[in-house]
């Protein structure tokens, strides 16, 4: 064993001289030799004198005991571009203005740290990319330590992800995605944070499993194990940190596996699930926490640091309810970017071509939109019926809300936006808009061409079967009350007519 040590030190290899351990600095000598531990007389002096001198060094550079410190940590991920509900419905949950009036009301103060495990982009387009210019303004208006890279920050090019960072300063992190070309970082492994005299290391990083299709142009992901193993020490000799956050953009499986292997990492807070935790976990030395969820949720998590650990957590999660008011502050960064989107040219505004599911398998494509009001004449009934729903009024809910020139919104509000002969933006109220006929039957164009011939044997064209799955890809998530087939469409049944 070793002639002199001290508890929680960590022994490198033998011969080791003066090594500090993650919690307290400490002095290990080599192992001794058989002289060492009983020495000749001639050379006991000198062997006091050794001991004596290793002592007092080691008490020279322990670290001074600090008192107990209570870190309150609140932790979001999959924000997928909620600045705000949408406001289509009633009873919605969620969005960064309500995160923000909640966290004034519980930390009014502002002490806690508050972290994102990512997923706070919506998507890669040129509009996404400029939504998340905004978010980034509202996560800095929140207090938020660090961003960490989720899957569709990682679908973004290695490029436009450094671009993104260096137009809004975003505390974005990432610690093994790095430029394929160069092999260098794109983003910053790390962030120390100083508080309440304590040092902590937030980590960043994304399971290559979660990017394995989607991972953006001149970008790889490296294995999370060999960046940890990296990384780690060198973190623990320069920054001595209190308390080590990793952000990992995993799955809770694997969350565990990284904490039997890293004893360093104190809390793990993950965002790669199916739902937020139901219960605080704890492997090896870390604390797992993970939430999910658009906006909806805030993960709460209560943990003392002393100087040999964490002790006393305690964990909740938060749901954005209905009845929370929506901060001013943040609704105007919305306003904001729907004001700039409006003026602003992009790429969606001149549709290449038909997407795949407007017509049947196999039909050939250049079927065009014609609107709804052309199937009145042969059609009476289902167009009489359409009218008195609320999908014939839909486009109007986004002109009161002043979200008719953003496309995250559009598409469910007109008729073929983001195709060839849909609905685009310069047209604002003037055709193909509202949840038309066309919006789930595909482009009418073929349909009335062969049935103004009034020969039955010139009529090949069909169109598809319908099913509650067309439905869905409008009434999902916070953009409709709980979807029930059974429920919504006896509201606008139609079929054949007489």
């Amino acid at each position: 064993m070793p002639f002199f040590t001290k508890p929680d030190c960590t022994l490198l290899g033998p011969g080791l001289y003066p090594v500090a351990s993650a919690t307290v600095p400490c002095t290990i000598l080599r192992s001794p030799t058989r002289e060492q531990v009983i020495p000749p007389r001639a050379n006991l002096l000198k062997a006091v004198t050794i001991f004596l001198f290793t002592a007092l060094f080691s008490t020279s550079c322990r670290k001074e005991d600090a008192p107990d410190t209570l870190f309150q940590i609140y932790f979001t991920a999959d924000v997928n571009g909620r600045l705000e509900p949408c406001g289509c419905f009633t009873g919605q949950y969620g969005g960064l203005t309500r995160i923000d009036t909640w966290l004034k009301y519980n930390d009014p103060e502002a002490t806690s740290l508050r972290l994102d495990v990512g997923d706070a982009l919506k998507g890669t387009t040129d509009y996404d990319v400029i939504h998340y210019e905004h978010l980034a303004a509202a996560f800095q208006r929140l207090n938020y330590s660090a961003l960490n890279a989720g899957s569709r920050e990682a679908s973004l090019s290695a490029s436009d992800l450094q671009t993104l960072v260096a137009k809004t300063g975003a505390p974005l992190i990432s610690a093994n995605l790095i430029d394929s070309i160069s092999g260098e970082p794109v983003l910053p492994a790390y962030r120390i944070i100083d508080s309440q005299n304590r040092k902590i290391a937030v980590i960043g990083l994304i399971d290559p499993k979660s990017v394995a299709n989607t991972i953006g142009k001149n970008l790889e992901a490296v294995a999370m194990e060999t960046t940890l193993s990296n990384l780690l020490p060198g973190i623990e000799s320069e920054h001595k940190p209190d308390l080590t956050i990793l952000l990992a953009f995993t799955t809770e499986e694997t969350m565990r596996s990284l904490a039997k292997q890293f004893y360093e990492l104190d809390v793990i807070l993950g965002g790669d699930v199916p739902q937020p935790s139901q219960e605080l976990v704890t492997e090896n030395e870390s604390l797992i926490l993970f939430t999910t969820n658009q906006a909806r949720a805030v993960g709460d998590l209560k943990v003392t640091v002393t100087d040999s650990g964490t002790t006393d957590p305690e964990f909740d999660i938060h749901l954005m309810e209905e009845g929370i008011p929506q901060s001013p502050e943040i609704l105007a960064i919305s306003k904001e970017y729907r004001e700039l989107i409006r003026n602003t040219e992009l790429a969606i505004d001149t549709p290449g071509s038909a997407s795949d599911d407007s017509v049947i398998p196999g039909s050939d494509f250049g079927h065009e939109y014609t609107g709804s009001q052309s199937c009145a004449a042969c059609h009476p009934t289902a167009y009489a019926a359409w009218q008195k729903s609320r999908h014939a009024h839909a486009f109007t809910t986004l002109v009161k809300g002043r979200t008719d020139a953003d496309p995250n919104c559009i598409g469910c509000h007109s008729v073929g936006f983001g195709e060839t002969s849909g609905y685009r933006r310069e047209y604002g109220e003037t055709r193909l808009t509202n949840v038309g006929c066309e919006s789930c039957h595909g482009p009418g164009s073929e349909h009335i061409k062969q049935r103004a011939l009034g020969d039955p044997s010139k009529v090949t064209f069909q169109f598809r079967p319908l099913g509650a799955s067309d439905c869905t890809k409008c009434h999902h998530g916070e953009f409709s009350r709980p979807f029930k087939w059974e429920e919504f469409w006896p509201l606008i049944r139609h079929g054949k007519e007489p």
